[in-house]
């Protein structure tokens, strides 16, 4: 009886300890404002995701169907062929999708939670050893970092592998201030656990670690060796164990590892997702892609691959470009102009939320939205602070450069006989001196790699540019020898600023560039006029909100247009261009051509096969039922033979085969078997679900023309346009037309495009497409606006699929 109330009287005690800890908890009202600031950024009218990524999206649809299919990433509900990328990031949507269902804002919903999360540890990790003003600077500048704002809406895995390598981080710091080794474990376990999911760009960091733990942590040398050696052994067991049960598997009891030439996820991690990464990509396209390199001159050949640095055919035409438009706001874009092209690929203007639909001229982009897929800039030590990559993600990158030497300098200690001596300050800056510099030198040469991976420079940039500006203003109210750091970074920084605004704004670019002189010239003065300085707080806080205005506002941009992109991008022009919901990530199905499948599939157990995922992909959103893409991505993987191939047909898991247009894929045996032998499949029809677009006609012709629809600005793109099909561009458009095989982007309707098909293969069927001589009501171009924003062309690097003529061909006659 004692020992009963006993027990009752300490869990009582630990309750009321546990609730006066609670009360007791001092809240950063500060930190909370800025982590409402960043879910708003990141979530708002994330309910216009529609598809987001398709690619992702389908890969998701089909890891919700089985545990197999979960493990290893398949695109396809059969388990024909992965997606090229590990599947941990994929892991956590599809346990989402699970959850809620498959929809647009369900599938991102992870990438906004990780978003917010990193903003977070940003600031734990700074208040520890610098307090809570430097914190909330870096959490802020995290916040209104455009690229991360973009990245955080979509479902790529950019968002969720910078905040495990920021937890990585984060328990690398406890086991420094807490001196116990197990966390320097998990640490770098986590970055195994992040290699899964984005292969060797989770090991950028790793040299920061090494080096931080080396010189932070209080234990002798020996006993450090010990730590990091086990520390790497974690490493190495969390970054293997799922290649490995891939490459160890029998290859004909899991899918094609998609993106790699012999099978392997290993290959896959260290070639294509690896030293291609730096060296540029030759595989499956029989060479480099042009446009990757760095040279000044845009290749001819160059076709705009997708997704997150995926395949293209080199034998695809080469997309139309905008540089010979003097003025590109006719196309509903901000004007461009600077013309130079700096190796990237032209790609058509005008889609939304896409590379090339992004305001800049020539598509070869010079700020705003990224202005290409590939769109990179000029290789060197300045090609971050070019407008390729700059505005995305250079705003405050001269902040963080000053605000380096100036916190270098506050924080040496009296005691230090050594400029380079070091303290508990100093050792954390070096970490974030090892984060930025090898992701930096990275980026300023690789030749293959997307303008939002940039996202990986975002907490470096951050963290240094948060505690810089706090360190130069305080060395300025006590007129150190360091106090004109302070105006020349915001000298500078007003014209970089200014630069990356001329091409859209370039009124406002003057209006800056003269507002941070004018503000920068007290900040040089009065150090050495006024005799006390502490007091004068104006002129740096003006100063300070100078230099966030134009970040923040390209940071405001994704969320206003409602974008989630299969490349995302921040800038003005998705605002001129209707919103997000495009790039490379939406598209929609042809309902006659689906009816016809769904009727004919028997016991097939594909539904159809095709060349890539671009055309099957919507195909397995809708419907949730297996498509077959023969060639992974962009064509070019070689998952299947054709005698494999003969025998499902034969077998009758096989019975329909749809040319969505493509070339130069790489299983050019397989389809001109199919042609020889298969029987043409005639329906004529137009997709009824959608407004204003091209049609996709299902002929027995092999040359088939695509039927005009109403352009808002009657500009008539021919096939000089690389290879394109003549026709007006649709009106939602706004001046671009799709490459060929390209496939126009399209959310579903009903609530503003907030819910991908959930696989009941229902569409709207209220929506009728025009012809091309019939003026639009108002109410169609409402419909439109909600349910077609995106029409503008697919990322897909030029492949076929719905959105565009295609042959239907019956392979159950083959055998008969």
């Amino acid at each position: 009886m004692m020992e009963s109330k006993e027990s009752s009287r300490v869990q009582k005690n630990e309750h009321n300890s546990f609730l006066h800890k609670l009360r007791n908890i001092k809240y950063d009202y500060w930190l909370i404002a800025i982590l409402i600031l960043a879910a708003f950024l990141y979530a708002w009218n994330i309910w216009e995701a529609g598809e987001a990524n398709n690619f992702y999206t389908a890969a998701i649809v089909s890891m919700t169907k089985s545990f197999k299919n979960f493990w290893y990433a398949s695109f396809d509900p059969a388990g024909f062929i992965t997606v090229d990328k590990p599947p941990v990031a994929l892991w956590f949507m599809t346990i989402s999708a699970k959850i809620f269902g498959v929809h647009g804002w369900s599938v991102v919903l992870p990438s906004i939670l990780f978003g917010i999360g990193s903003v977070y540890l940003i600031y734990n990790m700074v208040q520890k050893r610098f307090g809570k003003v430097p914190a909330r600077l870096a959490a802020l500048v995290m916040t209104l970092t455009p690229i991360v704002v973009a990245d955080s809406r979509t479902n790529n895995m950019d968002a969720t592998l910078v905040f495990f390598l920021l937890l990585s981080v984060w328990f690398v710091q406890k086991a420094v201030l807490s001196k116990q080794q197990r966390y320097v474990w998990i640490g770098f376990a986590l970055i195994g656990f992040s290699f899964n999911i984005k292969m060797l760009q989770a090991f950028m960091i790793l040299p920061a670690l090494y080096l931080y733990y080396w010189i932070a942590s209080d234990v002798k040398w020996k006993k450090k060796l010990v730590h990091l050696s086990i520390a790497t052994v974690f490493l190495a067991i969390f970054t293997l164990i799922w290649p490995l049960s891939v490459d160890m598997t029998n290859s004909n009891s899991r899918p094609y590892e998609g993106g790699s030439e012999t099978n392997s996820a290993l290959e896959l991690a260290f070639g294509y997702n690896g030293t291609q990464r730096l060296l540029g990509q030759t595989t499956g396209t029989g060479g480099a892609f042009p446009g990757m390199s760095s040279s000044k001159k845009s290749s001819k050949s160059m076709t705009p691959p997708s997704g997150s640095g995926k395949k293209s055919s080199s034998k695809q035409p080469t997309p139309p470009s905008g540089s010979k438009s003097k003025n590109n706001s006719k196309m509903g874009n901000p004007p461009s102009k600077s013309g130079k092209s700096n190796g990237a690929p032209k790609i058509p203007s005008g889609g939304k939320g896409q590379p090339g639909g992004n305001g800049q001229k020539g598509g070869a982009g010079t700020g705003g939205a990224g202005g290409g897929a590939f769109n990179i800039g000029t290789a060197g030590p300045l090609r971050l602070f070019q407008k390729e990559l700059g505005p995305q993600i250079s705003w405050l990158l001269l902040i963080a450069l000053f605000g380096l030497i100036s916190s270098f300098a506050y924080y040496r200690g009296s005691k230090m006989k050594k400029w380079y001596s070091l303290n508990a300050q100093r050792k954390e800056l070096w970490l974030w001196v090892g984060w930025l510099v090898p992701v930096a030198g990275f980026f300023s040469v690789a030749s293959f790699f997307h303008p939002y991976y940039t996202i990986m420079l975002a907490p470096a940039i951050a963290v240094l540019a948060g505690i810089g500006i706090y360190t130069m203003i305080q060395q300025w109210r006590e007129k150190s020898l360091w106090a004109m750091l302070l105006p020349i970074a915001i000298l500078s920084t007003s014209i970089l600023q200014a630069w990356y605004l001329t091409d859209y704004y370039p009124t406002l670019a003057w209006v800056l560039l003269i507002a941070g002189i004018i503000i920068s010239i007290p900040l040089f003065v009065l150090p050495w006029i006024a005799i006390k300085l502490k007091n004068k707080r104006i002129w740096p806080t003006i100063a300070l909100i100078l230099i966030m205005l134009a970040p923040s506002y390209w940071s405001l941009t994704p969320t206003l247009a409602g974008s989630s992109d299969g490349i995302p991008s921040a800038g003005p022009s998705l605002l001129s261009s209707a919103g997000g919901g495009g790039g490379m990530g939406n598209s929609q199905t042809d309902s006659t051509l689906l009816k016809y499948l769904e009727k004919h599939q028997g016991n097939a157990e594909y539904l159809f096969a095709t060349d890539d995922s671009s055309t099957a992909a919507p195909y397995i959103i809708a419907t949730g039922k297996a498509v077959m893409a023969m060639g992974g991505f962009n064509g070019t993987d070689k998952a299947i033979t054709l005698k494999q191939f003969k025998k499902l047909v034969k077998e009758g898991k096989l019975k329909y085969y749809y040319s969505g247009g493509k070339t130069g894929g790489s299983n050019n045996e397989i389809v001109s078997w199919i042609k020889k032998h298969a029987k043409k499949v005639k329906l004529s029809s137009s997709n009824n679900n959608q407004v204003a677009t091209s049609s996709v006609t299902v002929s027995s012709k092999t040359k088939s023309s695509s039927t005009k629809a109403p352009s808002s600005n009657g500009g008539n793109l021919g096939s000089k346009q690389g290879g394109m099909p003549s026709g007006k561009a649709p009106s939602g458009q706004k001046g671009s037309t799709p490459p060929s095989g390209s496939k126009p982007s399209k959310k579903p309707s009903g609530a503003k495009g907030n819910n991908a098909p959930n696989g009941s293969g229902n569409r709207p069927n209220n929506m009728k497409k025009p012809t091309g001589k019939k003026k639009l009501t108002k109410k169609q171009l409402k419909k439109m606006k909600k349910s077609g924003k995106s029409s503008g062309p697919s990322m897909g690097g030029g492949m076929g699929g719905p959105g565009q003529s295609g042959t239907l061909y019956d392979l159950s006659s083959i055998y008969k």
